[in-house]
C-alpha cells in the first residue's frame, strides 16, 4: 500500500472584524487533521481521536474513497503556522490545539458569546447614557450610509440589502455603532486589558476540553509564527563596508514559537501568558486597541494567581536587542498587519527543518478573509481625494500589496524540486541494475547484519573507485 503525507503551511492575513470568520476556516482544517489521525491510527489505538459525526465524518468517508479508489493512504498535517492580525489569534489557537489534541469547539462558542464590540469597549470608554455625545449622532448616520458598508466587497457589510437593513440585527449594528462613536474620543475605545482576558479566557476553555492525543506524529515538529510592530522600533546592527557598522531602527517583531509533538504530556505550544502575549501582540490594531506593554501580561499574570515561568528567556528570545539594552518593559507592540499582513517568508523558512518519513506533499494554504475573483473589474479611475490619499498610503495600499514575490519564491523552490525528482527517477533503473552486478543473488540474506554490511561496504567502495 502506497503511503504519503499531505503536509499544509496556513499563512493567515489580517482580517480585522473578521477574526470570527477565520476561525471558522481554521477549525475546517482542525476538523480535517481528526478525521486523518483517524483515519491513520492502528485499529484499538487509544491515541487515536473519536472522530465526531458530521464534518469529522465526511473528511473520513473522503479519504477512506481515496484509499480504496487510488490504493494510497493519505495522512493530512498542519505543521507550519503564520498569521498576523486577526489571523494570527486564528494561528495560536490553532496551532495550540493541534499541538495539545484539545478542541476548538469552546472557542467557538466563546467567540460568539463574547467576541463583541459591547464585551471588549473599555468601562471607562462607554458613554454615560443614552444622550452622551448627541451632537454626533449625525457622524453616526453617515457612517451607516458609507459606501463601504454597501459596495461589494465591503468589509462589514458585504451583500446587505434593504431587507437586511430593516431587519433586527442591523438595528443591533445601528446601536453598536452609535455607542462606538459616541464613547471617548482621542483615546482607543476598547480595553487591552480585557482584550487579553478573552484571550487568557479563550485558551483556558480550550484547556477544559482535555488534552488529546496531539494531531502530529509524535516527534514531528509544529512551528507557529506571528507578526507584530515595535512602534518606538529598536536598534538593530546593520554590517557594511563603509562603515563597517551602522545602526537601522527596527520595527518589525516576528513571535515565534516551535514544538515537537508528545502523546499525552499535557505540554502546549507555550505557557499561557506567552501565547496570550502574541495573540494580543499581532491583534493589537492601531486606534482601536491600546499598544501591548509587558507590563499588561504581567497584570493578567497577577490578577490569574500565576507564575510566569520562563519569562526572562521568552522575552530575550523575542526582543533580543531590547533585552541587551534592558529597554524590553518599555516596548510598545501594535498590529503586525501594519508592516508584515502576509507573512509568508518565516512559513518558507520553516520548510527546511522539516523530518520525512515517507512521500511527502507540501501545499501552502494561503486565508485571504476578502478574496478577489480573477476577473474582477478593476474600479473606475477617479481624482484622488486628500483623505482617500492618507488613508490609501498609510493603510490600505500595505495592507494590500501583493504576494507576488513570495509565490514566485515558492514556484521556483517548486520547480527546482521537481527538477531534482525527474533526475531521481531517470537514474533509478540505472542504480538497480548496477546494485544487482555488484551484490549478485544474495536470496533471503539481504538484510545487512554488521559482518555482511563490512563485505557490501568494501564492495561498494572498490567498485566506486
Amino acid at each position: 500500500m502506497r503511503q504519503k503525507e499531505l503536509r499544509l503551511a496556513l499563512v493567515s492575513t489580517g482580517g480585522i472584524s473578521l477574526a470570527v470568520y477565520m476561525h471558522g476556516v481554521t477549525k475546517e482544517l482542525w476538523h480535517l487533521s481528526r478525521a486523518s489521525c483517524a483515519v491513520n491510527a492502528k485499529a484499538g489505538s487509544a491515541t487515536a481521536p473519536v472522530p465526531e459525526p458530521g464534518i469529522e465524518a465526511v473528511w473520513i468517508a473522503l479519504l477512506e474513497t481515496i484509499h480504496a479508489q487510488r490504493g494510497l493512504r493519505l495522512r493530512v498535517l498542519v505543521d507550519i503556522l503564520s498569521g498576523a492580525s486577526a489571523g494570527g489569534i486564528n494561528a495560536v489557537f490553532l496551532g495550540q490545539a493541534l499541538a495539545t489534541g484539545q478542541s476548538l469547539e469552546p472557542l467557538t462558542r466563546l467567540w460568539l458569546a463574547r467576541a463583541d464590540s459591547d464585551v471588549l469597549l473599555d468601562p471607562d470608554a462607554r458613554p454615560w447614557g443614552r444622550f452622551a455625545k448627541f451632537w454626533a449622532q449625525p457622524l453616526v448616520w453617515a457612517v451607516l450610509r458609507w459606501p463601504a458598508l454597501r459596495a461589494p466587497g465591503g468589509e462589514l457589510a458585504q451583500q446587505v440589502d434593504q431587507e437586511t437593513r430593516h431587519s433586527k440585527a442591523w438595528g443591533e449594528v445601528r446601536r453598536k455603532i452609535s455607542r462606538l462613536i459616541r464613547a471617548r474620543w482621542f483615546a482607543p475605545p476598547f480595553s487591552g486589558i480585557g482584550f487579553s482576558r478573552l484571550l487568557a479566557e479563550a485558551l483556558d476553555a480550550m484547556a477544559r476540553s482535555g488534552n488529546a492525543a496531539p494531531l502530529l506524529p509524535p516527534g514531528h515538529p509544529i512551528d507557529l509564527m506571528v507578526t507584530a510592530t515595535d512602534f518606538a522600533g529598536h536598534p538593530a546592527p546593520l554590517r557594511l563596508n563603509s562603515p563597517p557598522l551602522v545602526e537601522e531602527n527596527e520595527h518589525r517583531l516576528g513571535i515565534g514559537f516551535r514544538a515537537e509533538a508528545r502523546a499525552h504530556t499535557g505540554e502546549g505550544l507555550a505557557p499561557l501568558p506567552e501565547l496570550v502575549l502574541a495573540a494580543r501582540a499581532t491583534a493589537s490594531f492601531p486606534g482601536a486597541f491600546p499598544p501591548l506593554t509587558i507590563a499588561e501580561i504581567d497584570r493578567l499574570v497577577a490578577e490569574r494567581g500565576e507564575t510566569w515561568r520562563g519569562r526572562s528567556a521568552f522575552l530575550q528570545r523575542i526582543m533580543p536587542n531590547r533585552w541587551r539594552r534592558g529597554t524590553v518593559d518599555q516596548a510598545a507592540l501594535v498590529d503586525g498587519a501594519v508592516l508584515v499582513n502576509r507573512p509568508f517568508a518565516p512559513a518558507m523558512a520553516a520548510l527546511g527543518s522539516r523530518p520525512s518519513r515517507r512521500e511527502v506533499d507540501r501545499r501552502f494554504v494561503y486565508l485571504d478573509p476578502a478574496p478577489h475573483a480573477p476577473g474582477d473589474a478593476a474600479p473606475a479611475a477617479a481624482p484622488v481625494g486628500f483623505i482617500a490619499a492618507i488613508f490609501g498610503a498609510l493603510s490600505t495600499i500595505p495592507r494590500e500589496q501583493p504576494i507576488r514575490d513570495n509565490l514566485e519564491a515558492l514556484e521556483r523552490q517548486s520547480r527546482e524540486r521537481l527538477r531534482l525528482r525527474a533526475i531521481v527517477d531517470s537514474l533509478q533503473g540505472e542504480i538497480e541494475e548496477t546494485v544487482a552486478k555488484l551484490f549478485g543473488h544474495t536470496l533471503f540474506f539481504d538484510w545487512p547484519n554488521p559482518k555482511r554490511l563490512i563485505t557490501w561496504r568494501a564492495r561498494a567502495q572498490q567498485a566506486a573507485a
